[in-house]
């Protein structure tokens, strides 16, 4: 249980940051409104009433639900493998951020109806969509599930290649 709860905290911590950011920005900035911190990067308040990259963005709000929804279904399946591996480290980690994550956008859905974004990456004139901490969380969740199941492969690969 110690060990599931390391894993809670870790979620938590992720929606924490989240949050505190998002509430940063929006006591700072009007929408569109844009701070450049480097030749490459600025901080502006966009919202977001899609999926990434703005999917579903402009249909007229039954998104909004869908994705809550399918964050709360996504989230409850992997608070279960997060029991279900929460002995070893890399898997409950990468399902603690993408439960974090998915949480903290679900926050901004309930509480304005869409999500707030305002890291503004770019190069020249091509901006990256704008995202937010939950984003990186969620992207980088991903990332770890995707490392952890290849060295799960090639673990299994070398135990098929010892001679018996």
């Amino acid at each position: 249980m110690k060990r599931f709860t390391l894993w809670l905290v870790l979620a938590l911590a992720v929606i924490g940051l989240d949050q505190w950011s998002k509430l940063a920005v929006l006591a700072h900035f009007a929408e569109y409104e844009s701070l450049p911190v480097t030749g490459f990067f600025n901080l502006v308040l966009v919202y977001n009433p899609g999926a990434a990259f703005s999917f579903l963005a402009g249909h007229d709000g039954w998104q909004r639900w869908f994705f809550v929804t399918l964050a709360a279904v996504i989230c409850s399946w992997l608070l279960r493998l997060i029991w279900l591996h929460r002995t070893e480290i890399l898997q409950p980690a990468a399902f603690a951020l993408v439960v974090g994550g998915a949480i903290g956008n679900v926050i901004d859905r309930l509480a304005h109806g869409k999500v707030v974004d305002f890291l503004d990456f770019y190069l020249g004139s091509y901006h990256w969509p704008a995202f937010n901490l939950a984003d990186s969380a969620i992207c980088l969740g991903v990332a770890l599930m995707i490392l952890a199941q290849l060295r799960e492969s090639r673990r299994e690969n070398q135990q098929k290649a010892k001679p018996q």
